[in-house]
């Protein structure tokens, strides 16, 4: 069995930035890319996006799949070892660390995880045929598209997170609507006096997501009234959901210390974990930010604290 300097579990750009960097430097990482891990496809959340206007150096745009392709290849042109397998357990409580696929198991003297966190979806008639074609999970990366631009637009939530995203959709939207199936939001005080106060935005109070529907792209929804049971069909020129998002941590099963959500905690460092020598990047620990660029950067960080991490034990 091989013992590999840096062991890369992940697909998106974190993972494929630090595989990069490592490879360029001559590391000869080992990068598990999942093989439909977590029910989507190798490249992670941006294999499920259209158009990406945001991250750097396409002014064009970029279509998802494209962009993570693109890393893919330039990852394999630098000469990371890509291995299409999903990383289902791992030892952490024995040097080398120790990572397995089914019955296989390797051995790395540090590990980076950038597994990514998963958008969490509300499985109503209608969700799947316009995912991405109306329907988003982040208004900060979509928000700004033409299909977007000066229609009625609703979200889906009472946390400050949908606070956020309907603050930040009234600069697109002619109106913006949050619908919540209680009738008081969950949001911070400040986030629930903004959206109570702007002009562009309504609440849909006590109301719950049923359908959707339109014919290429969404173009209404139905809710449904919590205290009657009442159905109510309303146009929609697109819907985001703010519902939160499930890091993928579960294969990690306690190896880690973890927050209350299950999103690695960092400790040591700026990507440094609870064990010494693993390190992790990308939106499976930044619940905040959660954007392309944002977790490239952290795969690069993960990069250097690990490379620091190999030097420092010779």
């Amino acid at each position: 069995m091989d013992l590999e300097n840096i062991i890369i579990i992940g697909s998106g750009p974190a993972a494929h930035t630090a595989g990069i960097y490592a490879a360029r430097a001559e590391l000869k990482p080992l990068l598990f890319e999942g093989l439909n891990a977590g029910g989507i496809a190798a490249g992670g959340q941006l294999t499920t996006t259209t158009d990406v206007e945001n991250y750097p150096g396409f002014p064009d745009g970029i279509a998802g799949p494209d962009l993570m392709k693109a890393m893919r290849d330039q990852s394999v042109k630098m000469g990371v070892n890509i291995k299409t397998a999903t990383v289902d357990r791992i030892d952490f409580s024995v040097a080398p660390l120790r990572v397995y696929t089914g019955s296989e198991v390797y051995e790395g003297k540090t590990v980076i995880i950038a597994t990514g966190a998963t958008a969490r979806r509300l499985n109503v008639s209608g969700e799947e045929q316009f995912w991405q074609k109306g329907v988003s999970a982040c208004a900060v990366c979509d928000g700004p598209l033409p299909i977007f631009r000066d229609k009625t637009l609703y979200v889906v939530g009472g946390g400050d997170s949908a606070c956020e995203e309907a603050l930040f959709l009234t600069k697109y939207g002619s109106e913006v609507v949050l619908i919540h199936r209680r009738d008081k939001l969950r949001a911070s005080a400040i986030m629930q006096r903004r959206v109570l106060a702007h002009p562009k935005i309504k609440i849909l109070w006590n109301h719950t997501l049923n359908e959707l529907r339109g014919e290429k792209l969404l173009e209404r929804i139905v809710v449904k009234n919590t205290l009657t049971a009442a159905l109510s069909e309303h146009e929609a020129g697109g819907l985001f959901y703010a519902v939160g998002h499930s890091p993928n941590t579960d294969f990690l099963a306690g190896a880690l210390d973890l927050d209350e959500a299950g999103y690695i905690v960092i400790k040591n460092g700026v990507t440094g974990t609870s064990v010494p020598g693993v390190f992790a990047a990308g939106d499976v620990y930044d619940k905040k930010y959660r954007q392309a660029i944002t977790a490239a950067g952290s795969g690069c960080m993960a990069y250097f604290e690990a490379s620091d991490y190999l030097n420092e034990k010779g």
